[in-house]
């Protein structure tokens, strides 16, 4: 699997339109799925647990998160030939704008609804006190508030610690050998995991809201390490690929023996590892848009979900055969990635081409200034 010394053939270069961003795309996907399960007419976690298994994709695009920005930045921050603040920059405004819109956008729709009389299906879910939290995104961070509203975005906050840390993260680590970096971060992620039960009272997976930064910083770590290792570590296309057809075989299997969060964990981060360490020998232009449109998917799908659900409820669908309403779920489920495209192409793309454009330099092969890595 490991080249020989003499032989030092280099490890390529993550690139868009590959399998990351098919990884993305599909984990996004999922994520939709995710939390349309309950108003399906009858509940998906009724059929098998792993409907119900929600934390496996949040692990995901946290460790997916480490690793493309520590392949990306790693060895430009351990040779300290970026500037923080340039990175702080692109790092808020890539999250910041559309987060406000569409945290926005579903207030001003809860408030207008409540001044024409018309209450929403859940209406604990729209306290109106839990709202600050989640738009200032520090509701990770013990800060009380946060619950409802467009709850997923506690992630984004957890994140937006781990990117501030990521520069000094990665000046330590780099200096490491790549097998002591993954080992150790394998070894935090099960002393993390021991304590949070101990001390807590819950496993690391299952933290409540206001320990999300506890909860994705070993993740992200586990990127972290897994790019440290990819960018040092040559693996030959071939074994690449069967390390992550076997890493995802045996996620499958997992899930439909029990839930094994820990095991799952490593086999996330080495099925991400798998799809950076294979060659974008055709980048797809297709598998790129897909692959950026899941940071849309992810943002807007509980808004798409509450308002599409919510409406259908006004009607009164409860009433309706099983039929008529799998119908009206599945539509529901299209309309959800429907919404994701308008909102990525109508707003956050160009809203980051003109607030946050990439650098104007290509050091990474097959992006361009239309064409970013990140």
């Amino acid at each position: 699997m490991i080249a020989s010394e003499h032989a030092r053939p280099q490890p390529v270069r993550i690139s868009r339109g590959g399998w990351l961003d098919i990884l993305r795309f599909v984990a996004g996907s999922l994520i939709i799925l995710y939390h349309f399960r309950e108003a399906a007419p009858t509940p998906l976690g009724q059929f098998h647990p792993v409907f119900d298994r929600g934390y496996l994709l949040t692990n995901f695009f946290i460790i997916d998160s480490g690793y493309v920005l520590a392949r990306i930045y790693g060895d430009g921050f351990a040779a300290r030939a970026i500037p923080l603040h340039a990175y702080v920059r692109q790092r808020l405004l890539r999250v910041a704008p559309s987060h406000l819109v569409v945290v926005g956008a579903l207030a001003l729709l809860i408030a207008l609804a409540g001044l024409l009389g018309i209450a929403p299906s859940n209406p604990q879910w729209f306290d109106w006190g839990q709202l600050p939290a989640q738009v200032f995104l520090v509701q990770a961070y013990g800060v009380p508030g946060g619950l409802g509203w467009n709850a997923p975005t506690w992630t984004l906050s957890a994140l937006l610690g781990c990117y501030l840390l990521l520069p000094w993260i990665c000046r330590l680590l780099w200096r490491l050998d790549p097998w002591t970096v993954v080992i150790g971060a394998g070894l935090l992620m099960i002393a993390t995991d021991w304590a949070c039960r101990t001390w807590l009272g819950e496993p690391l997976y299952r933290l409540p809201l206001r320990f999300g930064f506890i909860r994705a910083l070993p993740l992200f770590l586990l990127g972290v390490a897994a790019a440290l290792f990819g960018s040092r570590i040559y693996s030959t296309p071939i074994w690449a690929g069967r390390i992550g057809l076997l890493a995802f075989v045996g996620l499958v299997a997992a899930q439909v023996i029990g839930h094994f969060a820990l095991v799952s964990v490593v086999l996330l981060t080495v099925l991400i590892w798998a799809a950076g360490a294979l060659p974008t020998v055709r980048p797809s232009r297709l598998i790129e848009h897909l692959g950026l449109m899941s940071f849309a998917m992810f943002l807007t799908n509980e808004v798409s979900r509450i308002v599409w659900f919510g409406a259908f409820d006004a009607f009164g669908q409860s009433g309706w055969s099983d039929a008529v309403r799998w119908g009206v779920w599945t539509a529901g489920l299209i309309a959800a990635f429907l919404g994701a495209a308008a909102f990525r192409y109508g707003f956050d793309r160009p809203v980051q081409t003109r607030l946050n454009p990439p650098r104007p330099r290509t050091p990474l092969p097959e992006t361009s200034a239309d064409r970013p890595i990140a």
